[in-house]
């Protein structure tokens, strides 16, 4: 199976610059980068925002396992596998997310169960070992890439039969996507992928970003049997305020009763998080 390739003229080069030039949440604390103060809240606030993430990782779950994070940024998941008892391997593509995760596992203390590597997940055989890990773990990160099936290959190769992988991709019916098209495409839905690409992160202009539906994963998912999917996250919040680490509700969200708007998640979130392992 090959998928259609959507970023045709885009390199692992140009998704590079772009996570150098701003790593990913590296503005989720107005505290200076590298301390402890700074990490802490980059935490809180990851996990107030996406309180999804930590049940889904299940941090504690893989405390003595080996854990493979591909995409690691600037180690927020990391740190959490490695602070529950698991052995890391830390993977990503960015050089300046990478110093900034070592940094963190440096004034935790955890430096000795976490090994980084700076590496393309299209390659990632050509950096890291190739050996058995319990979890391989890609929060956010495999729809960056120019040939996510490329990813998903390598991916196989660090697992065995009782090894699982725990991915999350953007989802393409999703609220955010819905959003994206009416405010900036103006309902062009014939550059939908473009917009998506341009709009899907916090600075503008990301080179390369997938979104699936329920049925496309499966297809880049092709030789991993699927256990369970979900959808979750929608991001409520103003960002004027936001940006000013207040958290006021768009006001149609803030109307809406917590139940109705977990039940919403659950349907539009733009979240798509799968579990898999290899086929038999």
């Amino acid at each position: 199976m090959t998928l259609v390739q959507t970023f045709p003229t885009k390199t692992i080069d140009d998704v590079r610059r772009y996570w150098n030039a701003r790593p990913c949440n590296i503005r989720h604390s107005p505290e200076q980068v590298g301390t402890r103060e700074y990490f802490d809240q980059v935490e809180a606030r990851k996990y107030f925002v996406e309180p999804h993430i930590p049940q889904f990782a299940e941090f504690a779950r893989w405390n003595g396992k080996k854990v493979l994070e591909i995409g690691c940024g600037i180690g927020t998941d990391t740190i959490n596998f490695a602070r529950a008892g698991a052995h890391v391997t830390a993977v990503d593509v960015s050089d300046e997310s990478l110093a900034v995760a070592e940094q963190r596992a440096a004034v935790f203390g955890l430096e000795d169960r976490i090994t980084f590597y700076r590496a393309d997940a299209e390659r990632l055989s050509q950096t890291v070992p190739v050996e058995t890990y319990d979890l391989v773990y890609s929060f956010g990160v495999i729809h960056h890439t120019p040939h996510p099936q490329e990813a998903l290959q390598e991916v196989a190769r660090y697992m065995g039969p009782e090894s699982v992988l725990r991915m999350m991709v953007y989802s393409r019916h999703s609220w955010k996507v819905l959003w994206i098209l009416v405010k900036y495409g103006k309902l062009a839905f014939w550059k939908l992928d473009e917009l998506i690409a341009r709009y899907s992160e916090a600075q503008t202009g990301c080179p390369v970003t997938y979104s699936y539906s329920r049925r496309t994963v499966l297809d880049l998912l092709e030789g991993f049997a699927v256990r369970r999917m979900m959808v979750d996250h929608i991001f409520p919040y103003r960002i004027p305020e936001y940006k000013r680490y207040e958290y006021k509700k768009v006001w149609y969200f803030d109307v809406l009763p917590q139940s109705v708007f977990r039940r919403l998640e659950k349907t539009l979130g733009w979240h798509l998080c799968v579990e898999a392992t290899l086929n038999a």
